[in-house]
């Protein structure tokens, strides 16, 4: 077992990453992806990074490597990281903590001497908020070969800029973009420290919250074309009304969530588009996204199916035309047995309470999950609030969850096989 996290180091250093913020006049820290201010905080964790004695690089899709060196780097690495580009509006802790915290398991693992034979890597994903080219988890998702470098050209954001463009004058696309490709055996385990982002660690007045499953969304891109016309010289029998159909199916989307029963199958509409947006014009045009997220895939598919089948539906008996796309369509993913153990055993020697879990957030561990072992470490949220600027985990719990994380990770690294420790 290793020592105490540095709380003020980490609490400095999560501090610092807040002033970095694209919209300082907005309340909240609003980060977006290869945004200057984004850019500024990729420098200063690299820095960190270095002065901390690890090696850094950067892949072609700007995923970033902090590298402890072990006794044997040429056995498959040890990870762990998160992102540090947010939601707009967001809090401090989202990302972050995972990234400070693997920061700082390197350092305390570096400054006990504990011996380590896989090398142990910490990371920052590259933008795992879906926030400006409409897709989450695109460092992860590379990784695991879901997004290609010709699909990033069709990537823009509300600017009309495409992720292809942003790598292209940051110098990525000189790299070899098919070598951030994984495959199964490049990595050995990941871990990654996250704030819960709900309510239940706090409710239960428990420090450690140990991710048993993740699940995992679909999202739907929508368009509803009806006709634009006057609101109050247009007979209600004669309008083809965009707002009115997709009222009809953000409703249907609630009652198929619901049917289920539980708190793992969640339907929502979280971005909403109506034009031409004027109080006196019935609207023309729709255009919306749904979000299906659920730890069973066949539920999952099951509602993707009916609300596609009823947006048909409902376009075909109000007269417009109904356009969709599925732009991720994600697995569920099972945490690796040997890797909670190591958790939980890290958490008995600390005399530190667990509750296990299932995430309702997706997070790159989503993605990884894919060619390595995963498994996450979660801290309590207050008030389960997240995404906002509200935001709150104390340095306190941060530095519980490093000290396991820490545990973990050296444990790991001295590992023959899964599950398997080096006598």
């Amino acid at each position: 077992m290793l020592g105490k996290a540095d709380t003020t180091r980490m609490y400095n250093e999560l501090s610092a990453l807040k002033n970095f913020n694209t919209c300082p006049e907005q309340e909240g820290i609003t980060r977006l992806l290869f945004a200057d201010e984004e850019i500024m905080a990729r420098a200063y964790v690299k820095q960190r990074m270095v002065k901390a004695g690890l090696q850094v690089t950067e892949d072609t899709i700007g995923n970033i490597y902090g590298t402890l060196v072990g006794s044997q780097p040429e056995l498959a690495p040890v990870w762990s990281g998160s992102h540090i580009d947010t939601v707009r509006n967001a809090g401090m802790y989202d990302g972050t903590v995972g990234v400070i915290g693997a920061l700082e398991a390197c350092r305390m693992i570096r400054e006990s001497n504990a011996p380590h034979r896989r090398s142990i890597v910490a990371l920052i994903f590259t933008s795992e908020e879906p926030t400006r080219f409409g897709i989450g988890c695109i460092g992860s998702r590379t990784m695991a070969g879901h997004l290609s470098l010709e699909q990033t050209k069709s990537l823009y954001d509300d600017q009309g800029i495409s992720l292809f463009q942003e790598l292209e004058r940051l110098g990525y696309t000189k790299m070899d973009y098919g070598a951030v490709r994984k495959k199964k055996g490049d990595v050995f385990a990941s871990v990654e420290l996250h704030i819960e982002q709900a309510s239940v660690l706090e409710r239960l007045g428990c420090p450690i919250g140990i991710v048993e499953a993740i699940c995992a969304p679909t999202y739907i891109q929508v368009t509803l074309e009806g006709q634009q016309e006057h609101a109050g010289s247009t007979p209600m029998n004669e309008r083809r009304d965009a707002m009115a159909a997709a009222s009809e199916i953000i409703l249907k989307l609630e009652s198929l969530a619901r049917s289920h029963g539980n708190n793992h199958t969640v339907g929502t509409i979280g971005k909403f588009c109506a034009y031409p947006n004027s109080p006196n014009v019935i609207a023309g045009r729709t255009e919306f996204t749904i979000d299906i997220r659920d730890i069973d895939e066949t539920v999952k598919q099951d509602m993707t199916q009916k609300i596609c089948a009823y947006i048909d539906n409902v376009a075909m008996l109000r007269n417009l035309r109904a356009r969709y796309t599925v732009t991720a369509d994600d697995l569920p993913c099972v945490s690796a047995p040997p890797i909670i153990a190591a958790i939980t055993a890290s958490c008995e020697k600390r005399n530190i309470p667990i509750h296990k879990m299932i995430s309702g957030a997706y997070h790159d561990s989503l993605m990884i999950a894919e060619f390595a072992p995963v498994a996450m470490i979660f801290v309590p949220s207050r008030g389960g609030i997240s995404h906002d600027p509200a935001e709150y985990t104390s340095i306190e719990e941060i530095a519980a969850g490093t000290e396991v994380l820490a545990d973990t990770l050296l444990s790991l690294s001295n590992m023959n096989e899964m599950g398997e420790a080096e006598q």
